[in-house]
């Protein structure tokens, strides 16, 4: 199938995708807060960003699970309490399948894009690779 625009067998980088995902937490944001946010938005994972809005860590549906299967009350937390520190940002020149190896490797289906500056852009989900790999593209009928 070949779409208008999107060259044969998809797209190639992180920059080439037009992202759904533009939620961020701040690293003193409460962690009761936050889950709140991932429901609500149903959003598996997000990046934590500091005053600047850089990249400072990540967290997910999974790390506030561990967080209250430790006995941790969500309102008495912050999201430094409870994100996990990898560095797992990508760039807008990161392949489409280098990114996929990361998401695979680090269990998460978001992964936050980071400018020169290390300020998160946005995030890139599975859902949004596996579209721009195979050349769909956001408002192609697919979408929710």
């Amino acid at each position: 199938m070949l779409t208008q625009g999107i060259p044969v067998g998809g797209l190639h980088t992180i920059g080439q995708i037009v992202a759904t995902n533009t939620l961020q937490f701040h690293a003193q944001q409460n962690g009761l807060a936050i889950a709140v946010a991932l429901l609500s938005t149903h959003t598996a994972g997000s990046p934590v960003v500091d005053d600047q809005g850089r990249y400072i860590g990540f967290i997910n549906e999974f790390d506030v699970m561990r967080a209250l299967a430790a006995g941790k009350e969500l309102g008495n937390v912050v999201a430094e309490d409870i994100m996990r520190k990898d560095q797992m940002a990508v760039t807008p020149s990161t392949r489409i399948e280098e990114a996929a190896t990361k998401m695979e490797e680090h269990h998460v289906f978001n992964l936050p894009v980071i400018d020169q500056n290390g300020v998160v852009a946005y995030s890139v989900s599975r859902h949004d690779l596996l579209r721009a790999w195979i050349g769909l593209g956001v408002g192609m009928g697919l979408d929710p």
